[in-house]
């Protein structure tokens, strides 16, 4: 499944993409901030990830710029499913694309996917010392749900408190307003 925003094309990772994920993904800055990857992150973790399944109803997309030949990895953005079954939004991006707003963008884009799946509810969060992604999930709609989680970091090595968030796709309205509203 390719998709595109507005600067941005969301386009399957191939296992040729790995050499670009691992030195996109490959500081520990990034690396810290995500439960799942380890550090040090090499082209074998690349290979693995990029290995695993998917479907089209969770989607995991490769962002580059239009125009780009795709050697320079923007980032990567997609669902997977928390370990309750629940589809759940991650995301990083590369250092050099920070403050440009392309994970937002890129949030927003696969939300719209899941959106036209008809996955209605997405959960996300981001570790407390992470504040930057708690306004990524902001802006691309996700309220705070009011818990905090302890979620493992592989590349930490130990758990992290978590702050969580959920978003309503179905009727593009935060989920605390739902809840009232019944």
């Amino acid at each position: 499944m390719f998709h595109r925003s507005e600067r941005l094309f969301l386009r399957p990772a191939w296992i040729e993409d790995a050499p670009a994920v691992a030195a996109g993904i490959g500081e520990e800055a990034i690396v810290r901030n995500l439960a799942r990857a380890p550090w040090p992150y090499s082209l074998q973790n690349a290979v693995e990830f990029l290995s695993m399944p998917q479907t089209d109803a969770l989607p995991r997309f490769l962002l580059t710029l239009p125009g780009d030949d795709g050697s320079e990895v923007v980032g990567m953005c997609g669902l997977h499913f928390d370990e309750d079954d629940e589809p759940e939004l991650g995301y990083w991006i590369a250092r050099k694309w920070w403050g440009q707003g392309y994970a937002t963008e890129a949030a927003r884009a696969v939300i719209g996917v899941a959106k036209a799946h008809g996955i209605a509810r997405i959960r996300a969060g981001h570790f407390v010392d992470n504040p930057a992604s708690g306004k990524v999930l902001r802006n691309a709609g996700f309220v705070p749900t009011g818990e905090i989680a302890r979620r493992f970091s592989v590349a930490r090595g130990c758990e992290v408190p978590s702050i969580e968030f959920e978003l309503d796709a179905s009727e593009g309205r935060p989920p605390c307003e739902l809840k009232r509203a019944a």
